[in-house]
């Protein structure tokens, strides 16, 4: 059974954020908001997490596509292989925002994602979610948790998540409604830009 957490996001409780990262370095799951809809996370080092998240959305490890949450841009480097300036730039204007930039993965990828050509990097703009990270010491393997019902598509009631997910994962963060439009995700794996998915993010700084 899960544990229902309150978290304010203009002040996380610091005890609070300890608490999580505990839960996470012991491999459990958790459900956290970003500035977007709530996530399903883990520890990126822990592979036993990382197959259960890919239980939960039935699929096979090597072929998901996780968003890893980082804290900020300054261990890129480890995920994903080295970007131009005028890339950089971007994400530096866009982030912490609602969008998710796939790039080439590095030859350092944790061992369940070696295989990947390329990552997807999300730097929420959301507090809660940047301390957990930061608290962690590295990012969390995230995906959203999408809803049965086409017409919601997305659960923004903390309440009724934890409701639905009190059996399939360790902890549940309420911190607040979350919303109910994803990221906006766009590929810079290749030579141009592609738009993979419409969300949140305006694409007018690009």
């Amino acid at each position: 059974m899960a544990e229902l957490i309150k978290i304010y996001e203009e002040n996380p409780n610091p005890k609070e954020i300890k608490k999580i990262v505990e839960v996470l370095k012991r491999g459990g799951l958790i459900i956290y908001p970003t500035d977007t809809v709530y996530g399903l996370g883990c520890d990126i080092t822990n592979s036993k997490a990382l197959e259960r998240i890919a239980r939960i959305k039935g699929v096979k490890l090597e072929k998901a596509n996780f968003s890893f949450i980082c804290y900020d841009l300054s261990n890129l480097s480890d995920y994903v292989k080295q970007i131009d300036t005028s890339t950089f730039k971007i994400l530096k204007r866009a982030l912490p925002g609602p969008y998710t930039f796939i790039l080439p993965g590095a030859k350092t990828l944790p061992t369940a994602f070696k295989k990947k050509k390329t990552v997807g990097i999300r730097v929420p703009n959301n507090r809660i979610a940047l301390e957990i990270v930061k608290a962690l010491g590295n990012p969390i393997v995230s995906t959203s948790i999408r809803d049965e019902d086409e017409v919601l598509e997305y659960t923004t009631d903390p309440e009724l998540i934890y409701e639905k997910w009190d059996n399939l994962v360790d902890l549940v963060i309420d911190g607040g409604y979350g919303g109910n439009q994803a990221s906006t995700v766009i590929d810079f794996s290749e030579d141009e830009p592609v738009i993979v998915r419409e969300g949140k993010g305006s694409l007018e700084i690009f």
